[in-house]
């Protein structure tokens, strides 16, 4: 069920809901009155990142599921399995890293009783990206990994293409580290079990990377 509109107006941006000095908590209360776009009207409620306040590693995906919406923490549906078998094997603790997603509350349309993703809009996404810059601001991560293009996109700029650069470490201002994969959400969405393997296994390849990366940092 849709939350009922307030009296206030939707803004352009979530820039001017930002605490001044926040912390993560203060961002987490304050993330969960937005209404900068119009997904608040049928996401049940914002879900914010989540992890380690100094996490080496910030995972950064598109937005939550379905399961994300009712329980109010990212990736814990069926995505966050895939994603939590395969930090696993790339020898990485999910609970040493944060996560988090471009647009915090859930885009979706119904068919009959499911709620079927749908990709969020530019001005979705440039409405939710304070809450994001603020997160990175506050986590300083040594490596962001993008899951999937929107992410990617996000981040990195509209040129940026997953399918070309995938696994590959690029050069940004953000972090010292910043590399691309695929959401897990893809994987799932694979309709041939081969082809899901293998794209699973590029998945923890990448993910391999960043462990790579962390283990010569000391």
């Amino acid at each position: 069920m849709a939350r009922q509109a307030s009296s206030l107006s939707p803004i352009a941006t979530a820039a001017s809901l930002i605490p001044p000095r926040p912390t993560l908590d203060e961002l987490q209360k304050a993330a969960a009155m937005c209404q900068a776009c119009e997904l608040w009207r049928t996401g049940k409620q914002t879900v914010f990142g989540e992890g380690e306040g100094h996490a080496e590693v910030m995972l950064v995906g598109e937005q939550p599921g379905a399961q994300e919406d009712l329980l109010g923490k990212p990736f814990v549906g069926p995505a966050g399995q895939v994603l939590n078998q395969a930090l696993a094997e790339a020898g990485i603790e999910r609970q040493k890293v944060y996560v988090t997603n471009v647009v915090k509350h859930f885009k979706w349309v119904s068919k009959g009783r499911l709620r079927l993703h749908q990709s969020p809009n530019a001005k979705e996404i440039t409405a939710c990206r304070p809450w994001l810059d603020s997160e990175l601001m506050l986590v300083k991560p040594y490596v962001i990994v993008c899951l999937g293009a929107t992410a990617a996109q996000a981040l990195l700029g509209k040129q940026f293409r997953v399918t070309r650069q995938r696994g590959e470490f690029i050069m940004s201002p953000l972090a010292p580290f910043v590399i691309a994969t695929l959401h897990p959400a893809a994987i799932l969405r694979m309709p041939d079990s081969h082809v899901r393997e293998s794209a699973h296994r590029q998945f923890v390849a990448d993910l391999q990377k960043v462990a790579t990366q962390l283990k010569s940092r000391t």
